[in-house]
């Protein structure tokens, strides 16, 4: 499935949410969202989206909160996955934009690129759930009831290498928790 139209899924779905993004999901997802008071940008955070997301979603439980990840990034993490099993927040989605590839680095392989069932491992390491989607249609079908799951559940998006091609937000990582924090503390 494209990658921007996985963004747009998720943003067209997106209601009151806090929006965790990291590397390529950084620059595209600013392109849907209509909530940018609720969007966590990481940017040269490579792999702590998940910390991230987990910790918003510890500290503010009446909330949902989605993780927009790349494969690479959580194999940079994967600790991260029991930690996020263990603690078991019911309000957290956390999506994987799987390329295979490194992209914001040059489009090097991702160890086991392909191979890796990240929605399998993220069961075996505690989530309720996990799901593999490669086709639009079926995850837009989905998308409904995964949300309104009990989380955590993972979700991973087959996507092309290169999807991601606008530029990275001028909005930085620490102006944007400054004011996610001032709408969750409303």
């Amino acid at each position: 499935m494209d990658g921007k139209e996985a963004i747009k899924i998720i943003g067209e779905a997106r209601t009151d949410q806090v929006v965790v993004t990291t590397m390529s999901t950084v620059r595209e997802w600013p392109t849907v969202s209509q909530r940018e008071d609720l969007d966590l940008p990481l940017i040269g955070c490579m792999g702590k989206a998940s910390s991230l997301g987990l910790g918003v979603a510890l500290g503010a439980p009446e909330r949902r909160v989605l993780v927009l990840d790349g494969e690479g990034s959580l194999l940079m993490n994967l600790g991260a996955l029991v930690t996020i099993g263990a603690q078991a927040p019911p309000n957290l989605v956390h999506f994987v934009f799987d390329n295979s590839a490194y992209d914001t680095s040059g489009g090097q392989p991702t160890p086991g690129a392909g191979a890796v069932d990240f929605a399998g491992l993220a069961v075996k390491a505690g989530y309720r759930a996990g799901y593999t989607f490669d086709d639009a249609a079926e995850f837009r079908e989905n998308l409904p009831g995964i949300l309104e799951q009990d989380g955590p559940v993972l979700v991973a998006l087959k996507v092309p290498k290169g999807w991601a091609s606008a530029p990275f937000p001028s909005r930085k990582t620490a102006q944007a928790m400054h004011e996610v924090a001032a709408v969750l503390k409303r």
